[in-house]
């Protein structure tokens, strides 16, 4: 089935926040038909969202139910599935907790760093050695880093 996270989970986006949303389709690892669905949904998904400002996601789930020679064939065609998509394939297990953290930790850190990069796009701070401070949820520009005698 089809799961969107919009993320940061706080308010519709206003002037002083950014907006990231997530597109993770999930198919079962164990059923070559629910791979084949993966299509559909991402294009229902699409309809939804600006596809040049979401981050996309390929999931298989149930890795530890598949047989090594099953998970073989289908992780085959995830990875064409994904790169006709332009997605991010991951290979999950509920049970055995493999990947999940992982692939939470991979999606928590490139929406940090597209809401990071967007707020400094946005204040046309984006330099080297500029200090980025975060307060309150806005990300602003303070100063520029000072230089020590070591890496002169």
């Amino acid at each position: 089935p089809l799961r969107e996270l919009n993320l940061p989970f706080c308010a519709p986006p206003t002037e002083k926040t950014s907006f990231f949303a997530a597109i993770i389709i999930v198919f079962d690892l164990t059923d070559v038909a629910s791979l084949d669905h993966t299509r559909q949904w991402l294009a229902d998904a699409l309809k939804e969202n600006d596809p040049s400002s979401v981050l996309l996601f390929l999931v298989g789930t149930k890795k530890d139910l598949s047989t090594p020679a099953q998970y073989n064939l289908i992780e085959r065609d995830a990875w064409k599935m994904a790169k006709e998509m332009q997605a991010e394939y991951w290979a999950v297990s509920s049970l055995t907790g493999e990947n999940v953290r992982e692939f939470f930790f991979r999606l928590a850190a490139l929406t940090f760093e597209g809401s990071v990069l967007a707020e400094l796009e946005k204040s046309h701070a984006r330099r080297i050695g500029d200090v980025v401070r975060i307060h309150e949820r806005d990300l602003y520009v303070t100063e520029k880093r000072k230089r020590t005698k070591c890496c002169a």
